[in-house]
């Protein structure tokens, strides 16, 4: 990102969300991309708040699973991820479910207001993609990795059913985004 950006009120920090610093009131914007439900929600916010200028805005924002794609895909997209769910370890587990952003965000505190929209991304997606897609759930790959099999986490039936309904060629989609905006 910082090679792709020479706009120059645009600044990358490797830091703790919740010890970035930054001075205070220094930011526009901060946002958390697909992360903030593995984040302590009381210090993050906190500092979240200091480093923001009045009328700053605060993004925290997932994508929904499964993409809209085909109605048998996303099936068993959504009974793999049921799987999952079940299995999943409980060491590693986010500090809270991304459900629960806004509520957190609206009882910080820290936001005079407070809303969720939801985005609509065109993209173009096969079977491949769907595929890379579940591969990128990390507590897919954790379970995988402690052998469990494609079969037992529903993997199986999801690369057999977008191979025969989405196949090799590209197809549009329809991928959802969840915002969850507070601002200062």
């Amino acid at each position: 990102a910082e090679r792709a950006t020479d706009a120059e009120n645009v600044r990358y920090v490797h830091a703790l969300a919740q010890q970035t610093g930054l001075e205070d009131a220094s930011a526009d914007l901060v946002t958390a991309s697909q992360s903030f439900h593995w984040m302590d929600a009381t210090t993050t916010l906190a500092e979240i708040a200091r480093i923001l200028r009045p009328g700053g805005v605060f993004a925290a924002y997932d994508y929904d699973w499964p993409p809209v794609c085909n109605w048998e895909v996303e099936a068993a997209f959504t009974e793999m991820v049921r799987r999952v769910g079940m299995l999943r370890p409980l060491e590693g587990q986010p500090r809270h479910t991304k459900d629960m952003h806004l509520e957190r965000m609206r009882d910080s505190g820290q936001f005079r207001f407070v809303r969720e929209i939801v985005l609509h991304s065109r993209e173009r997606g096969n079977a491949a993609r769907i595929i890379g897609m579940a591969l990128s759930l990390g507590p897919l790959v954790v379970l995988l990795d402690r052998g469990m099999t494609e079969d037992e986490l529903g993997l199986a039936q999801l690369r057999e059913t977008a191979t025969r309904a989405l196949g090799t060629e590209s197809s549009e989609w329809f991928i959802s985004y969840r915002v969850r905006l507070g601002v200062k």
